[in-house]
């Protein structure tokens, strides 16, 4: 079975960072879904396109010099989609002690060689981290479904006043 989860570490750059010495949010943003792609793709074995990202919430600042950690894992599949969690951990890189920044779930979709989607091997929780972390997926999966039909309501509506 291929591995379910990958880790990035590199230190913070003095390029990675706001006028107020904190790494931009678009920044952690861009690493997120860097780390959950090379999830993705070495789970499926297949190129992945990112489908959604929710609940990214910035809990701490990632400060230049810091050690950076991504870790990235499996923890949900649908037939061609794969629900990542990514979590981000920072700290002072002479103590190692690295605090939750933030974490969010990616959901990607594998592709064939002719851009269709793909199937993918299937995930199964077996910890109960994992069945937590899969029900969480699960639940924001259905939240992001609630809210984009609202909006999609919101504008047929719209367009039907017009």
């Amino acid at each position: 079975m291929q591995p379910r989860s990958v880790e990035f570490r590199f230190l913070a750059e003095p390029t990675h960072v706001n006028f107020g010495g904190k790494v931009h949010g678009g920044m952690v943003m861009k690493w997120l879904d860097q780390a959950a792609y090379a999830c993705a793709a070495r789970w499926s074995g297949l190129y992945c396109v990112t489908v959604s990202v929710g609940t990214i919430r910035f809990r701490r600042p990632i400060l230049v010099g810091h050690l950076v950690e991504l870790e990235a894992k499996v923890v949900h599949t649908g037939s061609t989609s794969m629900h990542i969690f990514v979590q981000v951990r920072s700290g002072d890189s002479k103590s190692g002690e690295l605090a939750e920044t933030n974490h969010c779930i990616i959901t990607f979709v594998a592709l064939d060689e002719q851009g269709n989607t793909a199937k993918v091997p299937v995930w199964q929780p077996e910890t109960p981290e994992d069945k937590f972390l899969e029900q969480y997926a699960i639940q924001m999966k259905q939240f992001s479904q609630t809210v984009e039909q609202q909006m999609l309501d919101f504008y047929q509506e719209q367009q039907l006043d017009t």
